[in-house]
């Protein structure tokens, strides 16, 4: 039998879009032989993803997953918003959720991961491409955890229980009490989902869109004195900080409040000090170039005519 070696699983895998196994197997069952494996997947219905690989899949679901302590936020994208209402497509985003809540935000362990019903992610995606009929990839995942207290989430435009368009985890670090603060961490939540905020605090803001900050507010009152150019970036970043930073937004619950001081409140209510560690949002879609298509150009191609 001939070698199966990881630079022809490759090549099979880049050829079909098939999963690492399934190429695998094709390459076992057919001796090595790379045509073969390929019409031994079409077979299979195996290799169907690879045909609609290039399509842009910018619609699906955000899924959130919530267990004691820890929480993620995952976006598996599909091509239109009519399959994120296929109850097989909605099993497939919150499974994988699941799934994230033990393996982690990185998308690569994340699709190498064991599939509860045998088989990896990656391979769970290709197969329900097959089924569906659309592109379908594993965006993105974030997991949050503390080592007390809880994880609060939300999730907006909910078609199903922890899916939906925008999915929301919060961290709050306490020793407090248990229900006080899974209340607040909802309510937290729900504000970054209204607010996106970019940051916890100034702080945690990235250097150069600080920097980016400063540079607009050096450009605009150009000429004035060095001292009275520091005052004005000073004044310019806490502004800045109120309208993008977490602990410094205005708490949409709340408009007398920040987060800060709503947290700082709060810790009288549950016995302990709380301590907002940390977010992630996800809004479905978001940072993906949508295909402009010519609906028209379209019908007519499926017509078979031509403009």
């Amino acid at each position: 039998m001939a070698a199966i070696t990881a630079a022809l699983v490759k090549e099979l895998r880049d050829k079909t879009g098939a999963g690492m196994m399934d190429c695998k197997a094709a390459l076992s069952a057919n001796d090595g032989n790379l045509e073969a494996a390929i019409d031994w997947l079409r077979a299979k219905g195996l290799s169907k993803a690879a045909k609609k690989a290039g399509r842009v899949a910018a619609e699906g679901l955000v899924a959130v997953a919530v267990q004691g302590t820890k929480g993620v936020v995952v976006e598996v994208n599909s091509e239109t918003d009519f399959v994120a209402r296929n109850t097989d497509f909605q099993a497939l985003a919150s499974t994988i959720a699941k799934v994230a809540l033990e393996k982690g935000g990185d998308v690569e362990t994340l699709k190498a991961a064991a599939y509860p019903t045998g088989g990896t992610v990656e391979e769970a995606i290709a197969n329900a491409i097959a089924t569906i009929g659309e592109n379908m990839t594993l965006r993105r995942a974030a997991p949050l955890q503390v080592s007390a207290g809880v994880i609060g989430s939300y999730v907006h435009g909910a078609i199903a229980d922890g899916l939906g368009k925008i999915g929301v985890i919060v961290a709050l670090e306490s020793t407090g009490k248990a229900e006080e603060l899974a209340a607040l961490g909802r309510q937290l939540a729900m504000h970054v989902a209204a607010t996106n905020p970019v940051a916890l605090d100034l702080a945690s803001v990235d250097p150069e869109v600080l920097a980016r900050e400063k540079a607009i507010l050096a450009e605009k009152n150009a000429g004035k004195p060095a001292h009275v150019l520091e005052k004005i970036t000073e004044s310019g970043l806490k502004s800045y900080a109120k309208e993008y930073c977490l602990l410094e937004q205005t708490y949409i619950h709340d408009g007398s409040k920040s987060v800060a001081q709503v947290l700082k409140e709060i810790e009288g209510k549950v016995g302990a000090p709380v301590k907002l560690t940390g977010f992630a949002r996800y809004a479905l879609g978001e940072g993906i170039e949508k295909e402009e298509q010519d609906f028209a150009a379209e019908v007519a191609a499926a017509g078979g005519t031509t403009g």
